[in-house]
C-alpha cells in the first residue's frame, strides 16, 4: 500500500524549496507547476499542491484553510539516530520552518517543527530496548 499525505500550499515553489532542504526527493514524473511531489520513504509521499489546484480535487474547496489554519494532523516519522532527528529539525529551522518543542522520554527522543504552511511535523527516535508503557 502506498501513502499520499495532501497538503494545499500558499506556493509551490516555496514548498518545493522547503521540502527540498529538508532532503527529501521530488518525483518529477509526478510534480509540475501545480503541484511537487516528494518521496519521503518507500511508498509514502507528500504532494504539495497550490490552493487553487487542490480546491479543484473532489470540490475540497472549502476544506482548504488559510495561513492561519492550523494543521489539523501531525505527521510523525521514525528516524535512525538522535542525530539524524536534530539533523532533520536544524534543516526546517535553516529553510524558513518554525521549531517546536524537544521531548526526551525514556523510551523516545522526538523534535516538532511546522513548514512555512503550518504543517506540523514530528521526527522522533525510538531508543533501543525501551519500554513505552514504563
Amino acid at each position: 500500500m502506498s501513502l499520499f499525505i495532501t497538503c494545499p500550499v500558499e506556493s509551490v515553489e516555496r514548498s518545493t524549496a522547503f521540502y527540498k532542504a529538508l532532503g527529501w526527493a521530488l518525483h518529477p514524473e509526478m510534480s509540475d507547476h501545480n503541484v511537487s511531489c516528494f518521496a519521503i520513504a518507500p511508498g509514502q509521499y507528500v504532494m504539495l499542491g497550490s490552493r487553487e489546484m487542490y480546491a479543484s480535487v473532489g470540490g475540497a474547496e472549502e476544506l482548504v484553510g488559510g495561513l492561519d489554519t492550523p494543521s489539523k494532523v501531525t505527521v510523525s516519522f521514525d528516524l535512525a539516530s538522535r542525530e539524524a532527528v536534530d539533523e532533520i529539525t536544524e534543516r526546517a529551522g535553516n529553510a524558513g520552518g518554525r521549531i517546536g518543542d524537544t521531548d526526551d522520554y525514556s523510551f523516545m527522543y522526538q523534535r516538532q517543527f511546522d513548514d512555512p504552511d503550518g504543517y506540523h511535523y514530528s521526527p522522533f527516535w525510538m531508543k533501543p530496548d525501551a519500554d513505552p508503557t514504563a
